[in-house]
């Protein structure tokens, strides 16, 4: 990912119970890693704390999509490092982009795109976002052109080790 002052990273360690017969991260925890991280992006590097603006403004964000590439296992006790990136600030919804890597983030393990809409929890529709909040995030949307998953997969595969 490019903009590094717009990525947001932390660490986190593949454990146990979350791993195949093989010491591999089973694939659908890949994402339970992602969102847990990306929970504490929010928090960390946009002082934004999604409960509380559940609680106090009854809306949130619901996953509408996901769209996931494995390109290495992560394995047992593997330090990983997960960045993610807000790539696309919509009318109603948000595109993030996230990455799995290995500790010196020479190595690309999973790449994921969560598309999530906002909603109001009382109504359980979708809504547009309010003004502060689009003036809030759209300074951190680091664009992409306009490409398909499948095509910024193939951008990584070139860019990055994944093979």
């Amino acid at each position: 990912m490019e903009n590094i002052d717009k990525i947001c990273e932390s660490e986190s360690i593949i454990r146990f119970p979350d791993c195949d017969p093989f010491n591999h991260l089973n694939n659908s925890k890949y994402i339970d890693y992602f969102i847990n991280a990306r929970e504490d992006h929010l928090t960390k590097y946009y002082n934004f704390n999604i409960y509380q603006v559940a609680k106090e403004q009854g809306i949130s964000w619901v996953v509408t999509k996901h769209e996931i590439a494995y390109f290495k296992p992560a394995l047992l006790m593997e330090k990983v490092v997960i960045q993610s990136a807000i790539r696309k600030m919509g009318e109603k919804d948000i595109l993030v982009e996230m990455m799995m890597w290995n500790k010196d983030k020479s190595v690309l393990k999973s790449l994921l795109w969560t598309n999530f809409t906002h909603i109001n929890l009382m109504t359980q529709k979708s809504e547009k976002h309010s003004d502060e909040f689009i003036n809030k995030f759209k300074a951190f949307e680091i664009p992409l052109e306009n490409i398909s998953f499948e095509e910024r997969v193939g951008q990584l595969k070139n860019k990055v080790a994944v093979n």
